[in-house]
C-alpha cells in the first residue's frame, strides 16, 4: 500500500467521524455576543520561540518530557455535511499538532471516550506523520460503561489500533474515585484488569503506568497505597491555585495530593490548570488585577505558571482548540518562569476574590455527554458561567444594568447554544450526574437556570 493510500484525507474523515456533541468553541464564546471568541483581549500578543520549551525528566523512565502537553480532548469540529452535529476538523488537528511539535510539544494525551469517542483516531493519523520518537503518547483505559474484562481488554487493544502504534508511553487508569473504592475494585481488580496491565507494562508495551483522580480523600490514599505492588510510575491531578486549597465537590484540595505524591517520590501530570476555562475568563476587575501586576502576560498564563512550577510536575495539559491557545501557553512555558513566594501569595489573594462568584464548577470535559434528550449540557453551564463572570446575571430585575444584562443573556444563549438543546428540555433522568468528576448535581443546575431564562423572558422579578 502506498502512502497515498495510507493517508486518509479530510473527506474521507469526515464520512466516517460523526460526534453528535455540539462543537466546543462555543465553550470559548462571551456571554455578550460582541466579544471575542477566543481572546478577549486578554491574551499576550509576544512572538512565540521555536526552540526554548520548558523539559522535565521522568526520573523512572528517563523520558524527556515537555512541560507543555496536549491534552486532546477539545480537538476543533466542524458542522457534519449532514446537519447533524459535528465532526473533527482534521486539517486543524493535524496543523495544531504539527505547530506543536515544531515548538517543542511531546506529550499528547488522549482517551477512548474523548470527543464522543474518535480522539484517539483522530490524535493517530495527526501523530502518525511524525516519527515515533519525536512524541510521547498517553491514553486511558476508560471503561466506566462495562468494566469486564472483556470489553476492558479490548478497549486497551483498539486504543493501539486507532492511535496507530505497538507501545502505549503513558496508560491510566481513568478518573478513579467517581463511585467510591467499590467502583474502582470492579473497575480494575476483581475483573484483574490491573495485574493485566502491570504485564502489558512487564512486556513492554506500556512504557508508564499510573491513573488520573477525581473524587474523595480516601479513594486516593488506598489507591495510592497500592504502590508497595503496582510501582506507580505517574499520577494525574487536577491541580491550580483555585483547587489547591480550595477544591469543590468531592474533589481533593491539591496541596494534599500533590504533597502525598512528593512523598512517595512519585511524578504528577496536571489536568485542568485552567478548571476548564474558568482561570482565563474571570471577572473583568479580575483580569485588570492581574495584568496590572504582568502587563505583557496572559491572564491563562498565571494559572500555567502555578501548575507548572512544583518541581514533581512532569507535565501540565491544556486542552488547546485555537492556535491562539497553542501559542500563549508555549509563550509561558518557552521557557518557564517558576513563581517567586510573593506570586503565590498574589495568586491565593486572587483566588479568595474569584470564590465570591457562583459559578457552577463546570470543567467543560465532556464526560457527562452525549445526554440521552440531546442537550449540550457543558454549553449551557459555560453560558451562565460566562454570564456570571461578564456581570451578566442580574440578581434582581431591580438591578441598574438589568436591561443590559437581560439581552446579553437571552441573546448569547441561543447563539451559543441551540434551542432544543437548552436547559428546557432538561427531564431530570439523572444519568449526567455519576459521570460528573466535578460532582455537580446537573439536573438541579439545568433547571435552575431554565428558571432564570424563564424569569428573564418573562420579565418577571426575582
Amino acid at each position: 500500500m502506498g502512502a497515498r493510500d495510507k493517508e486518509m484525507n479530510r473527506r474521507d474523515f469526515l464520512k466516517i467521524v460523526g460526534i453528535s456533541a455540539a462543537a466546543t468553541t462555543a465553550a470559548w464564546a462571551g456571554c455578550s455576543p460582541e466579544n471575542n471568541p477566543v481572546s478577549g483581549g486578554r491574551a499576550a500578543r509576544t512572538a512565540v520561540p521555536t526552540d526554548r520549551m520548558t523539559y522535565r525528566t521522568n526520573d523512572k523512565k528517563g523520558d524527556r518530557v515537555s512541560l507543555l502537553g496536549y491534552g486532546c480532548m477539545r480537538w476543533p469540529t466542524l458542522p457534519s455535511p449532514d446537519g447533524r452535529g459535528n465532526v473533527i476538523d482534521q486539517d486543524a488537528v493535524n496543523e495544531l499538532v504539527d505547530y506543536a511539535i515544531a515548538h517543542g510539544v511531546n506529550y499528547f494525551d488522549t482517551s477512548p471516550v474523548y470527543v464522543q469517542g474518535w480522539s484517539e483516531k483522530s490524535t493517530g493519523i495527526a501523530l502518525k506523520r511524525h516519527p515515533r520518537e519525536k512524541f510521547l503518547i498517553a491514553t486511558k483505559l476508560s471503561n466506566f460503561a462495562n468494566h469486564t474484562r472483556e470489553n476492558s481488554i479490548a478497549m486497551y487493544r483498539k486504543s493501539f489500533e486507532d492511535l496507530q502504534v505497538d507501545y502505549i508511553d503513558y496508560y491510566l487508569l481513568h478518573s478513579i474515585g467517581n463511585g467510591g473504592i467499590d467502583t474502582f475494585r470492579a473497575r480494575y481488580i476483581d475483573n484483574g484488569m490491573l495485574d493485566f496491565l502491570l504485564g502489558e507494562r512487564e512486556a513492554g508495551r506500556i512504557r508508564n503506568l499510573g491513573f488520573s483522580f477525581h473524587g474523595t480523600v480516601d479513594v486516593f490514599d488506598e489507591v495510592l497505597a497500592m504502590d508497595e505492588r503496582a510501582h506507580w510510575d505517574f499520577v494525574q491531578i487536577q491541580l491550580n491555585y483555585v483547587d489547591w486549597k480550595h477544591a469543590s465537590g468531592n474533589n481533593v484540595d491539591a496541596e494534599y495530593l500533590y504533597g502525598e505524591l512528593a512523598k512517595r517520590d512519585i511524578q504528577a501530570i496536571i489536568m485542568e490548570p485552567l478548571l476548564g476555562g474558568r482561570l482565563s475568563n474571570v471577572p473583568d476587575h479580575i483580569a485588570a488585577h492581574l495584568k496590572q501586576r504582568r502587563p505583557e502576560a496572559s491572564v491563562a498564563s498565571w494559572a500555567f505558571r502555578f501548575a507548572g512550577s512544583p518541581e514533581k510536575v512532569l507535565t501540565v495539559l491544556s486542552g488547546m482548540t485555537y492556535l491562539e491557545h497553542l501559542q500563549d501557553n508555549l509563550r509561558t512555558y518557552s521557557p518557564l518562569e517558576p513563581l517567586t513566594d510573593e506570586d503565590r501569595e498574589f495568586l491565593e489573594q486572587t483566588a479568595q476574590l474569584l470564590l465570591r462568584y457562583p459559578t457552577v464548577p463546570c470543567n467543560d470535559c465532556q464526560y457527562c455527554m452525549p445526554c440521552p434528550y440531546g442537550l449540550d449540557i457543558p454549553g449551557i453551564l459555560l453560558h451562565y458561567n460566562r454570564c456570571v463572570n461578564e456581570g451578566n446575571v442580574p440578581s434582581s430585575s431591580q438591578d441598574d444594568n438589568y436591561r443590559r444584562a437581560r439581552r446579553a443573556f437571552l441573546v448569547g444563549y441561543d447563539r451559543s447554544v441551540p434551542r432544543l438543546r437548552q436547559a428546557s428540555h432538561c427531564i431530570g433522568c439523572g444519568q449526567c450526574i455519576p459521570h460528573c468528576p466535578q460532582s455537580i448535581d446537573i439536573p438541579k443546575e439545568l433547571h435552575r437556570i431554565d428558571r432564570f431564562v424563564e424569569d428573564l423572558k418573562q420579565g418577571r422579578e426575582f
